[in-house]
Parts: C-alpha cells; sequence; structure tokens
C-alpha cells in the first residue's frame, strides 16, 4: 500500500513540475507567467516570497540536523515544494502547495540501520482574493498524506486541518506569517495520533 500511495505522489510531484514548463513554452502572454520588461526583479522577488501569490514556482528546502536522535547522528530533509495557482472567477484564485519530502535518517539505536526514503505529503490550498489589498490573505484546507515509505519516517496516518497564511508588502519588505493545525482522523490505530500546530512567521 505504502509503494503505491508513494508511486503516486512521485507522479504527482513530476506533474506539479512539467506542467509549468510546458505552460510557460505555450502561453507566453497566460496569467501567472512574467514576462522580462513586465516586472522588476524587485517585483519578481516579492512576488517569489509570497505564498499566495499567483505566480507558479517549485520551491527546494533542505534542513540538515546535526545530533539527532539518541546516536546524535546527521539527519537530513530535503522539502520539494511547488506552488500551482488556479484561477477559479475573476474575485478568487485557488493556490495549491504540496510539500514532498525525502528523509535520511540515522540510526535511532544501537544497532539500527539509516534509514533513507520518502516522509509524509502535506497538500495546501489556499482560496485567496484575485485581486488583494494592503493585506493578501488565503484560507483553506491542508492534508496530511501517510506517503512515507517506511515507518521511520512518517506518522503512517491521514490528517487534516485548517490553514492560513497572511501577508504585507511595506516597500522592500515582505512580512507575514503562516499557519496550520493537523488533527489525525485515520491511518494505524497502533500508531501515535497527530496532533501537529505550525506557526512559520517570515520577513524577507
Amino acid at each position: 500500500m505504502k509503494i503505491v500511495i508513494s508511486t503516486i505522489v512521485i507522479g504527482l510531484a513530476v506533474l506539479f513540475i512539467w506542467t509549468p514548463v510546458v505552460l510557460c513554452q505555450d502561453t507566453a502572454d497566460g496569467d501567472g507567467i512574467i514576462e522580462p520588461g513586465e516586472n522588476s526583479d524587485e517585483e519578481l522577488a516579492k512576488a517569489s516570497q509570497n505564498p499566495v501569490a499567483d505566480l507558479i514556482s517549485l520551491p527546494l528546502q533542505n534542513n540538515t540536523n546535526f545530533k539527532f536522535g539518541l546516536e546524535e547522528k546527521t539527519q537530513n530533509v530535503l522539502n520539494i515544494q511547488p506552488v500551482w495557482p488556479l484561477k477559479l472567477t475573476e474575485n478568487w484564485n485557488l493556490i495549491t502547495r504540496t510539500i514532498v519530502t525525502f528523509i535520511s535518517q540515522p540510526e535511532l539505536f544501537p544497532g539500527d540501520d539509516r534509514e533513507n526514503g520518502m516522509g509524509d505529503t502535506t497538500f495546501t490550498a489556499f482560496f485567496s482574493p484575485a485581486e488583494p489589498g494592503k493585506w493578501i490573505w488565503g484560507m483553506g484546507p491542508v492534508l496530511l498524506l501517510p506517503t512515507a515509505t517506511d515507518d521511520k519516517l512518517g506518522t503512517d496516518k491521514w490528517g487534516a486541518g485548517p490553514s492560513a497564511v497572511a501577508l504585507t508588502i511595506r516597500g522592500p519588505w515582505v512580512i507575514g506569517a503562516l499557519f496550520n493545525q493537523i488533527w489525525s482522523f485515520a491511518g494505524d490505530s497502533d500508531r501515535a495520533d497527530v496532533n501537529q500546530l505550525l506557526i512559520q512567521p517570515f520577513v524577507n
């Protein structure tokens, strides 16, 4: 089951990566495509820091954690985070944000082995005004998908909850915060329930 889910998620990730490339090639004047000369480098930089911008992007985030676990070894977590905006109406956009994790986990106790593979995946859909004011915001559901290829790398739980983001752009500054809360509702009954709060402020 986990192999099937992981294969599906990898397929979706490939789709998220390649479809924007095709869109850029086929719709030179389409929504969400920034043409040279239309926007300054500063405006593009601001849009790239906005989680609910009408802009296709593929951020990569790598976290290296030292002295992890009882053996105090190094853990590495790569997050692939495609952001794909969809225009729902003249007034509303749907901004999808997927986080696919790949983890290199050290041994957790003597005699254990390092485990490498995919972790759990989170998917967020932000409903956001197409024409924001001074404050840019989005709200919607966040889903936890048990895509980990090994029990050590994930929760083995399905989860859901609310998510919201708000930010403002003041001169060269982008200031805001992202919030989500996930509760598990299904999965392996032998695993601990998930009750996970994320508050991520950002200043760029």
